[in-house]
């Protein structure tokens, strides 16, 4: 089979299409033979050697951590499903990824896709949507009629955590370029910042839940506009940990877990048309190192996806 690997840290030039062994799956795995994977930014900053320390790997490592697929093989004490299933995940960030013809993964960490999407926008699905969806509830304990200020809300990671949060009747807001104000209101937020117009810490305040993948000055500045008892979850490393705790709000960074109940609630969302993948480009799995350079450039709408069949 063919996947994308890298034998060294580096730039999109390291990423190279190796022709590989099936790999078979083993008692508790499933080997699925992929239609799409996606592009998230983790992929390329595992590449680059910046997760080094949180994701060890050993080379040659295939890059890339969504799928969706069929199941081709299961292991002897798999019985939660059966050849032939579609299925989609987002398998361990330690180990061999997606961007390949075949992948062997967890049983358990794996869900029936989405019967209403295709493979392609269901490859968009996992990472982002289990980012989202554990940093909206399981962290930051979002409840019906509260006020969530979700950054970068264009984003893979946003526009799933726009759509989650409406769908439980949060009131959301999100900052984007003026470019995705209108997207955003059509994504269902009810308030969109222009971070080049205006400073969202000068126009909000009272606000129960900051969501942050952007880190730095952000995260600093979104201390300011929650309430007492106010919660501001990241993705990344939580920095401001003392100035958060002089001002009585919650600073809690994660990273998000494989969990295939979510993903069901998920899909159950998608197929009831409250939530949709957003897909902004379509890339072929040989095309991995463009759509690299792509992510890296920063302001996709959405996600970035790999077609493999």
């Amino acid at each position: 089979m063919k996947a994308i690997r890298i034998h060294e840290f580096g730039g999109p030039e390291v990423l190279s299409i190796d022709d590989v062994e099936i790999p078979k799956p083993g008692k508790d795995e499933v080997l699925v033979k992929i239609h799409a994977t996606s592009v998230n930014p983790v992929d390329w900053k595992i590449r680059a050697g910046l997760r080094k320390e949180k994701f060890p790997s050993t080379f040659p490592l295939t890059i890339g951590w969504d799928f969706s697929g069929v199941v081709e093989e299961l292991g002897e004490k798999v019985g939660t499903f059966r050849k032939g299933d579609e299925v989609y995940g987002r398998p361990d960030l330690t180990k061999n990824g997606t961007y390949a013809e075949y992948a062997v993964v967890k049983a358990n960490t794996i869900c029936i896709k989405p019967i209403s999407i295709g493979h392609t926008e269901a490859a968009a699905v996992p990472l982002a949507g289990l980012t989202a969806w554990q940093g909206l509830f399981d962290h930051g304990l979002l409840k019906e009629g509260q006020k969530v200020l979700i950054h970068a809300a264009a984003g893979g990671v946003g526009t799933y955590a726009v759509q989650f949060a409406k769908a439980i009747g949060a009131y959301v807001i999100g900052t984007s370029s003026d470019y995705n104000i209108d997207f955003l209101k059509r994504l269902s937020a009810d308030e969109v910042i222009d971070y080049n117009m205006d400073d969202f810490e000068n126009v909000l305040s009272d606000i129960d839940l900051v969501f942050d993948t952007i880190g730095g000055e952000t995260q600093l500045k979104s201390l300011d506009i929650l309430k007492e008892g106010g919660r501001l979850i990241t993705v990344l490393a939580p920095e401001y940990v003392a100035e958060a705790k002089a001002k009585k709000v919650h600073l809690i960074g994660f990273t998000a877990q494989s969990k295939a109940n979510q993903l069901k609630e998920i899909g159950e969302m998608i197929d009831n048309g409250k939530v949709k993948p957003i897909v902004e480009t379509i890339y072929t799995l040989t095309d991995a190192r463009k759509a690299h350079i792509e992510s890296e450039n920063g302001h996709t709408r959405g996600k970035i996806v790999l077609q493999v069949i």
